[in-house]
């Protein structure tokens, strides 16, 4: 029995999931697997300034890791394996699905214990919204979202570099999105929204 198919949003948190995976446990499967689910992800990239709380880190902010990488990894951890490189090359081949209409990212930076805010975000009411959030490995980024009338409809708390809000809104408005660096560090991240 198949279910609904994962949204583009969806797809980029798994993604990172499982190429984190593959990091820890040196898997070239794992990084593969991870790579095709990013090979369809990413929409159009814009230019989004957030509303920030304080100096942004100094230098460039790095894009999200792209499927390429992904493939590159499970290629190094891979070994040479005939079979590994069999399926990057097949990837590399094929390719890559368009995203469906909407889907975009941009990438910011953002302080040690730093707020940014990004409103507003209009979403279609009674559609299915979504909010990603990725950021370094190391990172500790959080998102909450408030609808128009300055209420909390959706947040991710847990310490993680990833950060993932899906809601559906009753009727078409305006949205606010603050991403939160709960870490000790400045890091660029990638902001994803359908």
């Amino acid at each position: 029995m198949a279910g609904a198919p994962l949204s583009v949003v969806k797809r980029a948190e798994i993604s990172a999931r499982l190429f984190d995976a593959a990091l820890q446990d040196r898997d070239p499967l794992l990084a593969l697997a991870a790579a095709r689910m990013r090979q369809s992800v990413l929409g159009a990239e814009i230019e989004r300034e957030p509303e920030r709380d304080g100096p942004a880190p100094e230098g460039e902010g790095e894009g999200p890791v792209t499927w390429e990488d992904m493939l590159d990894t499970a290629l190094a951890f891979g070994g040479g394996d005939p079979f590994i490189e069999g399926i990057a090359e097949d990837m590399l081949a094929v390719q890559a699905r368009g995203v469906v209409s909407g889907k975009v990212y941009s990438i910011s930076q953002i302080r040690a214990g730093g707020a940014d805010t990004y409103k507003p975000l209009e979403y279609e009411g009674n559609a299915y919204a979504e909010v990603y959030i990725e950021g370094a490995s190391a990172a500790d980024l959080n998102v909450r979202v408030f609808d128009s009338a300055g209420r909390l409809v959706c947040s991710d708390t847990d310490i993680s570099a990833i950060a993932y809000c899906g809601w559906r809104p009753a009727k078409s408005e305006a949205f606010t999105v603050v991403v939160e660096n709960k870490g000790g560090g400045g890091t660029s991240y990638t902001l994803i929204t359908n």
